[in-house]
């Protein structure tokens, strides 16, 4: 029974990391402009449309890598 219990708390734990970071994504798209920025990649033509946020991508790994390296340094 305890495995059950100690999975159910990862579980758990993984869901509210997903939440959290939904928020966090929300927020800094309204916040930061995040996904619409020059070198953003939009195509519309007819019906049809492409979106791809090539900058907002590179600028995104970039601040997750400095801070996870703060984060983990040790």
């Amino acid at each position: 029974m305890s495995g059950f219990f100690s999975m159910g708390k990862l579980v758990l734990l993984g869901g509210l990391v997903l939440v959290c970071l939904g928020i966090l994504m929300m927020a800094a798209g309204k916040l930061f402009n995040l996904g619409r920025l020059p070198g953003d990649i939009f195509i519309q033509r007819g019906n049809f449309s492409f979106y791809f946020p090539l900058v907002s991508s590179i600028i995104l790994s970039i601040v997750l890598t400095v801070v996870l390296n703060i984060i983990f340094r040790r």
